[in-house]
């Protein structure tokens, strides 16, 4: 039996969010939900939080702009501005458990991601990092991207897949996927996260960071960009 983690990220999306929150209970699933800061300046963005929360999914920090991978992003205040402005917003309303996702740009894996001021902030602050091995691309195929995610799940002994709850994404065949997911492969849907997707946990850098870190002197070229 193969093992499927569910994260949804750059939401909460007043609109998206719920239909994608209905989904879930109507199954009894739970998922990570990696939101975005500005989505929290408004009260209804806060309130979908909560929502999430009291109904059993872990919500996490996924950068305040969603603009410039951080292992890019020049601005001397970039790790503060992204991470520690989301966290601001965030922690009153999940407290525990910090995580964190960075921005991949079209899911790349590489030293984008982050930036050693970055790492420097996720540890001291007591942050999970936590990437993923399955990206169906829902944002531009959102009919075609079960087949994909299914795949994945037949071919990985725990997927980590992300989606996206917002407009033209995985709303509309969440359900059917879900459905093929459990019933047609049989996989088990965890929170747990496999420790090769969670380079840093609770504080504690977990296994070789540096394929995931631009050095301080220069950005190095993200790898697999879309």
């Amino acid at each position: 039996m193969s093992l499927l983690t569910l994260s949804f990220d750059n939401g909460p999306d007043p609109e998206v969010t719920p239909r994608v929150l209905d989904t879930l209970r109507e199954r009894d699933v739970r998922a990570h939900f990696f939101v975005l800061g500005k989505h929290l300046l408004e009260r209804a963005g806060r309130a979908l939080v909560e929502r999430a929360v009291d109904e059993g999914h872990l919500v996490g920090n996924h950068s305040f702009s969603h603009e410039v991978p951080l292992g890019e992003d020049s601005r001397p205040n970039s790790v503060e501005a992204e991470i520690g402005g989301t966290e601001e917003l965030l922690s009153p309303l999940i407290g525990g458990a910090k995580r964190f996702r960075p921005f991949g740009g079209g899911g790349a894996i590489g030293p984008h991601l982050l930036s050693e001021a970055a790492v420097e902030f996720l540890v001291a602050r007591g942050y999970t990092c936590v990437l993923w091995n399955s990206v169906p691309r829902d944002w531009e195929d959102p009919d075609g991207w079960p087949q994909r995610a299914l795949a994945d799940c037949g071919a990985l002994s725990h997927s980590v897949l992300v989606l996206h709850d917002i407009a033209g994404a995985s709303a509309a065949k969440l359900g059917h996927f879900l459905d093929r997911a459990q019933g047609d492969l049989g996989a088990e849907i965890v929170l747990e996260l496999p420790l090769s997707c969670t380079p840093i946990v609770t504080g504690r850098i977990a296994c070789d960071i540096r394929p995931f870190v631009a050095s301080r002197d220069h950005a190095e070229p993200r790898v697999n960009a879309p």
